[in-house]
């Protein structure tokens, strides 16, 4: 008796062990499992769309009818666009940095060449442009001004100082070299967010065919630009390489949806005349 009694309190024993040590190894396994799941980046960084980014969707604050004789009246149902807006943003070619001043900092004669070259590519393309705009900086009206001699002469053509050259916000991570004031950021950033404001958006509901809109400018801001496009961080903007006549192309949908088609493209340019200052 005496050894079955040892006998079962020693099954006993051990069964507690082994529960109490798969109990624990259990729950050490669960936490590792949380915790690589906590710093999955893609699952905490990931947002909804947002539809009403523009502002000009015509479904926003509105509310269906009840009434389907209501419903079904023309002047009662929410006007939709149609049309489609393709955005060809052109940053300009090599200039001289040297110089002191915006009108002495031109194309040099690679970026001219560049210029031309992107001209040619734009014209390639086929599309019935609707017209071009133009920073007012020195090296984007001359790269502008050769990229227009390439495609129709009725072509209008727009310039806008708010496409200017600057900082849009403080870039994450921080540059290591390249560190403007906080003043800096805090006027150019609102500037160039105006422009962004100005120039993307969905087309009105007016518009009946798609529209094709050359914009030339600058890297920073069209790094800044298609950040802020496609509902990316806006401070990720430095991430971005785009290189000198470097072509990029948005398309915003009538649903307000908005797709990137290239970005900061130099195919159409030869390797020797790949250049990113």
């Amino acid at each position: 008796n005496r050894s079955s009694d040892l006998d079962q309190k020693m099954a006993k024993a051990f069964g507690a062990l082994f529960l109490g040590s798969g109990a624990f190894l259990f729950y050490r396994f669960r936490r590792k499992v949380s915790a690589a799941e906590l710093m999955d980046d893609s699952q905490a960084s990931s947002r909804v769309w947002n539809a009403n980014w523009d502002r000009r969707d015509p479904k926003a604050g509105r509310q269906k009818k009840a009434n389907s004789a209501d419903e079904s009246d023309g002047e009662n149902k929410i006007k939709k666009p149609t049309a489609s807006r393709h955005l060809i943003l052109v940053r300009h070619g090599q200039y001289n940095q040297t110089p002191t001043g915006d009108k002495l900092r031109s194309l040099t004669e690679l970026g001219k060449r560049q210029a031309m070259e992107t001209g040619k590519r734009l014209s390639a393309f086929n599309q019935p442009y609707t017209k071009v705009v133009v920073s007012t900086m020195t090296r984007a009206r001359e790269t502008a001004a050769l990229v227009r001699s390439c495609l129709p002469p009725d072509i209008p053509l727009e310039e806008c100082g708010m496409l200017a050259e600057g900082a849009p916000c403080p870039p994450e991570p921080p540059s290591s070299h390249w560190k403007p004031e906080n003043h800096q950021f805090f006027q150019d950033g609102a500037r160039i967010e105006a422009a962004f404001r100005k120039f993307f958006h969905r087309a009105d509901v007016t518009q009946n065919e798609d529209s094709y809109e050359i914009i030339v400018c600058h890297a920073n801001v069209i790094r800044y630009f298609v950040c802020r496009a496609l509902q990316l961080p806006p401070e990720a903007w430095l991430r971005i390489a785009i290189g000198n006549c470097g072509i990029t192309r948005l398309t915003i949908r009538p649903s307000g949806r908005v797709g990137l088609r290239g970005l900061g493209d130099v195919g159409h340019l030869p390797p020797d005349m790949i250049t990113y200052n």
